[in-house]
């Protein structure tokens, strides 16, 4: 994938929410928390060389799946970039939630930690994190 400039110009938390469920903890019990991960890219009104970048991450209690608490976490990167063609779009793309990334994974633990929960520390992710970011021989994937 092609290198593209850009610059962060700034970065904010859009919503940070943990609650606790009524799912009873034992010691023998065993969750699995799933995080469910989203990104979405929109170009700032009336400047084509500004862009927001908010990447998510959720964790919630179902019947399906309980979990001792549900957490959502939304962080916004305002990035510069001259990036023009579709092919340089979506490597800005790759490349800003890479920045954004360890900036999302911080805040979960930071947020854990401060309900005085154990500290949940998302995994570091060397390279794309969305699957239809990552590159195979024959072009992108699904």
């Amino acid at each position: 994938m092609q290198k593209v400039n850009f610059a962060l110009k700034g970065i904010r938390a859009e919503e940070m929410r943990y609650s606790l469920t009524n799912v009873r903890i034992t010691k023998e019990t065993r969750f699995e928390l799933k995080p469910a991960f989203s990104r979405q890219v929109r170009k700032v009104v009336d400047n084509d060389k500004m862009f927001f970048v908010t990447l998510a991450v959720k964790i919630e209690n179902t019947e399906e799946s309980p979990k001792p608490f549900d957490l959502s976490v939304r962080i916004t990167g305002i990035f510069e970039t001259a990036a023009a063609t579709e092919e340089e779009r979506k490597a800005f793309t790759v490349q800003a939630t890479e920045v954004l990334y360890p900036y999302l994974r911080s805040a979960v633990t930071n947020l854990t930690t401060a309900a005085f929960a154990a500290p949940l520390v998302l995994p570091v992710v060397n390279g794309a994190i969305f699957p239809e970011d990552r590159e195979e021989e024959s072009g992108y994937a699904n």
